[in-house]
């Protein structure tokens, strides 16, 4: 297939794999939200959602640790662990009866999985989030009947920007790694693509722990799903 009209690359892929937080949903409300409640239960005056927003990124322990160390006014490093798991507790407890309060789905991202979906493209998500908020994510959002596999931060040893969730997707769904496409919106997305050797696109909406999109290592920056949806080819997967 030749480029679009505008010059891109057309990926030949056997299945595309999505992040969750800041790519499929807007979340941060309600993320925000449960931290501020969090601090209030210790004592601590909340934070701006312009700051949390900075603070997101490689699952919810390390949100929670970075958030403790803003408010103890000290490096992440010098929190100590069982007061992160303490609070991770908290934390856990505030979100899951937020979850979905606040939370949208970004421009064009049912339009770009229905158009995906037509297409005959398996689709899986890959998050750092912890798993046991995945699927009601997805279920309150409507989205889950799209994805044929969901991988959340506990169900392996290692989450993004590591490989392995990655890898383990793309044996799930029987294609090589460079025939899934990765879509993210973050550094940790594309680390994690390109140590598997996927491709990987980037969205410019979401939350980078507080660096510019554009200094991403990625293939591409797409405004939306809707132009995922126009950068793919399905084509029959080549097993690893």
């Amino acid at each position: 297939m030749p480029p679009t009209a505008r010059g891109e690359r057309i990926f030949d892929v056997g299945a595309v794999a999505f992040d969750l937080d800041g790519t499929l949903l807007d979340t941060i409300h309600d993320l925000a939200a449960a931290i501020n409640a969090l601090l209030a239960d210790l004592g601590y005056p909340p934070l701006p959602k312009a700051e949390i927003r900075d603070l997101v990124g490689k699952g919810m322990p390390n949100l929670v640790r970075r958030v403790l160390a803003s408010a103890f006014a000290v490096s992440p490093a010098a929190v100590d662990d069982d007061e992160v798991s303490s609070a991770l507790t908290r934390y856990q407890g505030h979100y899951a009866a937020l979850l979905g309060r606040e939370t949208g789905l970004y421009p064009g991202v049912r339009e770009g999985l229905e158009r995906l979906a037509a297409m005959g493209m398996p689709m899986a998500v890959i998050t750092n989030k912890a798993t046991r908020f995945v699927r009601p994510h997805l279920d309150l959002a409507g989205l889950t009947p799209f994805f044929r596999v969901l991988i959340g931060g506990d169900d392996l040893p290692v989450k993004k920007p590591a490989p392995d969730p990655l890898l383990h997707v793309a044996a799930r769904l029987g294609v090589a790694p460079a025939q899934l496409l990765m879509v993210g919106d973050s550094t940790n997305d594309a680390q994690a693509a390109r140590a598997a050797g996927c491709p990987v696109l980037v969205v410019p909406y979401g939350y980078n722990e507080g660096e510019p999109v554009q200094n991403v290592d990625a293939d591409g920056i797409v405004p939306s799903l809707v132009d995922v949806a126009e950068r793919v080819r399905l084509i029959a997967p080549k097993h690893p």
